[in-house]
C-alpha cells in the first residue's frame, strides 16, 4: 500500500472537510438573497434609492387617501339630491372637474317605476351634461385647431352636439357594456364599439386611457351611462379610477331609483287628494261661499290639507277646515278618512266641540301617531251667529264692513289625534255683509316668516283689499280669494327657494351632536360665501343643538336656509319651548339663549305637535 505524503497541516476530520466542502453553496445562497433585497448598480445607482422609494411609497398613500376622501363627499353631495335633476346634477357638479374635464350622462327613456316592466325599445337620452369651463383669454390663447377639437378630444367643446337619444340594441356593443355593469376604460375592445353607439356616428373616441364608460345600475336593472371624459392635458385614467367611477354611478343610480318612487308616490298622493276635495261649493240661503286650494311645491306639494262646506237643517252651513301632519300619500288618505267622517258627523247636527271630539277617537284608531288640525265652525245666517271650536288650528279672520279685520279670539285647543283633551266652542256675533275667512298654516307660515307674523299680514292685507270696495259693499269673494293666495310671494313656497340654498341634516342626540353641528354649518356658510358669519352662527347653533339634544329622544333636525337673510332651524321631539333665564356667576349653563337673543337679528320657537323647531335670523354683509 502506499501513502502520498502530505504535510500534518493538510490533514482535517472528515467532517470538517465536509463542512468545507458545503461553504460554498451556502455563500452563494446568501449572495443570492442579498442580490434578491437590494437593487442592482444598473437599475438604481447612487446611495439614494431608498429615499426615492419612501417618497414614492407616501405619495403613493396620499394619492389614496385623497381618492377616498373624493368618493366620499361626492357620493354625499350625490346624496343630498331630492329629485332626478338634483342627483344627476350633484353627480356633474363632483366630477367635474376634480374627477374628470367632462361627463355626459345618459338615462333610460321613460324611466321604469319600482317593480315596473320596462318599455321597448331601450332608448337612453341624454339627461345632462357639463365640462370644464374656460376663461376667454385661455381659449384666445390657444390655436385655432386646439379649440376646434371635437367633444371627447377636447372636453372644453360644446358637448351638446352628442347623441339626444340612443336606441341599445339587443345584442349590441353597448347592451353587453351595459349588461357587464362594471366601468370600462374608453379605449377597450368593448367601449370602441360602445360608444360610437351611444354617442351617434362621427364622434371619435379618445385615444389611451382618456375616458370612462360607467353603466347606472339600480336596484333591479340598468336605467342609464355616464361618460366620463379627460382631456390631454391631465394624467390619464389609472385602474382605480375604474373602482371610484363604479362608485359614483351605483350611488348616482340607487339615488335616481328612489327619486322616481318618490315622484311616482307624489303624484299618486296628490292625485288622490284632489279627489278627495269637492268639486264645488254648495249655496245655501244666506250665504255666499268662495274657495282656493294652492298645492305646495313639487318637492313637498302632498299633503292633508282639506275644505268642506256642509249645509244644515235651518239654513245653516257648517265650515270645515283642516290639515294632516306630513306629506305623503297616508297624510292623504288620512285627509280623506277625516273628510268623510266630519261629514257624517255634521250630518248628524252635533255642536262643533262634539264633532272635534269624535275627529279626535276616529284619528286614534286610524294610529298612533296621526294627528291633524282641524276648525270646524256653524254659521246660522238668521241669528247672525257663528259657533266655532278649534282644534290646533291658525283662528279665522273676520272682515267687517267698512274695512275692519279682526281676529276672532279662540281656544285654540290641541290637535286631533293626541286623546284625552276637551274642545271648547265659543259663539259670537256675524254681522250680516261680513266675510269669515278660514285658511290653513300654508298660507302664512314659511321659511320667511312664523305663523303669527303671516296671520298678522294676512290681516293688513284683507284690510286694505276691503277699503278699496268701500265701507258698504263686502269685497266680491272670487277676487279676495286671488288676493289672498298674492300674499304668497316667491320665497314662501318650497318651490321658490333653490335646494342649493338650503342644507339640511338629522343629528343623533348625543354628546357629539353640537360639534358636528358646528362643522356642518361652517361648511354650508363656506360654501355660500359667508365665512364672516361663521364664529356667531356656529356659536348660536351649538347652544341651540345642545339645547335640543339635551331633551330630544330622536334624531335632532338642523337647517340653514339662505336667502336675503341667515335663518337656522334645529327641531326636536321634545313639546317644551325654551325660556330665556338669566343665569347666575356660579352656574355651568343658562346662558345659551341669552346668547341667541345678543346676537341674533331675531329669534324664537315654535311648538309643532311632533315636538318643537327653535330659530333664529341672522342678517347677512348686503344688509
Amino acid at each position: 500500500m502506499t501513502e502520498h505524503p502530505t504535510s500534518h497541516e493538510g490533514r482535517q476530520p472528515l467532517a470538517a472537510r465536509q463542512q468545507e466542502r458545503t461553504r460554498p453553496r451556502q455563500q452563494d445562497a446568501t449572495a443570492a438573497a442579498a442580490a434578491a433585497a437590494i437593487p442592482s448598480p444598473a437599475a438604481a445607482p447612487g446611495p439614494g434609492t431608498g429615499a426615492a422609494a419612501l417618497a414614492d411609497a407616501q405619495a403613493a398613500t396620499r394619492r389614496e387617501g385623497d381618492r377616498l376622501r373624493f368618493v366620499g363627499a361626492a357620493t354625499r353631495r350625490i346624496a343630498r339630491g331630492i329629485d332626478l335633476d338634483e342627483i344627476v346634477l350633484g353627480l356633474c357638479r363632483a366630477s367635474v372637474p376634480t374627477f374628470s374635464d367632462a361627463i355626459l350622462v345618459y338615462l333610460r327613456d321613460p324611466l321604469p317605476v319600482g317593480d315596473e316592466r320596462p318599455v321597448s325599445p331601450f332608448v337612453l337620452r341624454l339627461r345632462r351634461s357639463d365640462r370644464l369651463r374656460h376663461t376667454d383669454e385661455d381659449a384666445e390663447a390657444a390655436p385655432e385647431t386646439e379649440r376646434l377639437r371635437p367633444l371627447l378630444t377636447d372636453p372644453t367643446a360644446d358637448l351638446m352636439p352628442a347623441a339626444e337619444l340612443c336606441e341599445v340594441r339587443a345584442g349590441g356593443a353597448l347592451a353587453e357594456v351595459l349588461r357587464g355593469v362594471r366601468p370600462v376604460f374608453g379605449d377597450s375592445a368593448a367601449a370602441r364599439a360602445a360608444l360610437p353607439e351611444l354617442l351617434g356616428a362621427g364622434r371619435p373616441v379618445p385615444t389611451g386611457h382618456r375616458a370612462i364608460l360607467a353603466p347606472l345600475r339600480g336596484r333591479r336593472r340598468v336605467i342609464g351611462a355616464a361618460v366620463f371624459v379627460r382631456s390631454t392635458e391631465r394624467p390619464a385614467f389609472e385602474a382605480s379610477d375604474l373602482l371610484v367611477a363604479a362608485q359614483l354611478a351605483t350611488h348616482t343610480a340607487l339615488g335616481i331609483d328612489k327619486a322616481v318612487l318618490y315622484g311616482r308616490e307624489a303624484y299618486i298622493a296628490d292625485e288622490l287628494q284632489r279627489t278627495m276635495l269637492p268639486d264645488s261649493l254648495p249655496q245655501p240661503t244666506g250665504v255666499r261661499l268662495a274657495s282656493r286650494y294652492l298645492p305646495a311645491a313639487e318637492t313637498a306639494r302632498v299633503g292633508g290639507d282639506w275644505y268642506d262646506a256642509i249645509p244644515l237643517p235651518g239654513s245653516r252651513v257648517a265650515l270645515v277646515v283642516g290639515d294632516v301632519m306630513g306629506h305623503s300619500m297616508t297624510s292623504a288618505a288620512i285627509m280623506g278618512q277625516l273628510r268623510t267622517t266630519a261629514q257624517t258627523l255634521a250630518q248628524l247636527d252635533l255642536p262643533p266641540q262634539e264633532v272635534l271630539h269624535h275627529l279626535d277617537e276616529q284619528a286614534q284608531r286610524l294610529g298612533s301617531d296621526r294627528m291633524a288640525t282641524c276648525l270646524y265652525a256653524v254659521y246660522d245666517p238668521v241669528a247672525h251667529r257663528i259657533t266655532i271650536a278649534n282644534a290646533g288650528h291658525p283662528p279665522p279672520v273676520l272682515l267687517h264692513l267698512g274695512g275692519r279685520a279682526e281676529v276672532l279670539r279662540v281656544p285654540p285647543g290641541a290637535p286631533i289625534g293626541v286623546g284625552g283633551v276637551d274642545f271648547e266652542a265659543v259663539e259670537l256675533d256675524a254681522p250680516a255683509g261680513a266675510t269669515l275667512l278660514l285658511y290653513t298654516d300654508g298660507l302664512v307660515e314659511s321659511r320667511l316668516r312664523d305663523v303669527w307674523t303671516g296671520i298678522e299680514q294676512l290681516r293688513e292685507r284683507l284690510a286694505a283689499t276691503a277699503q278699496l270696495t268701500g265701507d258698504d259693499h263686502s269685497p266680491p269673494l272670487e277676487a279676495l280669494c286671488d288676493d289672498v293666495l298674492d300674499m304668497l310671494g316667491p320665497g314662501d313656497r318650497d318651490d321658490g327657494i333653490a335646494p342649493s340654498d338650503v342644507a339640511y341634516w338629522y343629528l343623533e342626540p348625543e354628546d357629539a351632536a353640537p360639534g358636528r353641528a358646528r362643522r356642518l354649518a361652517r361648511q354650508a356658510l363656506s360654501r355660500w360665501g359667508l365665512e364672516e358669519l361663521s364664529d356667531e352662527v356656529e356659536l348660536l347653533v351649538s347652544e341651540v343643538v345642545t339645547n335640543a339634544v339635551r331633551y330630544a329622544e330622536r334624531p335632532v333636525t338642523l337647517r340653514l336656509l339662505r336667502t336675503d337673510i341667515l335663518r337656522c332651524e334645529v327641531g326636536d321631539d321634545s313639546p317644551q319651548l325654551p325660556r330665556q333665564r338669566r343665569a347666575r356667576e356660579t352656574d355651568e349653563g343658562g346662558r345659551g339663549l341669552f346668547l341667541v337673543n345678543r346676537l341674533a337679528r331675531r329669534w324664537g320657537a315654535t311648538r309643532l305637535s311632533t315636538g318643537k323647531v327653535v330659530w333664529f335670523e341672522m342678517a347677512t354683509r348686503s344688509q
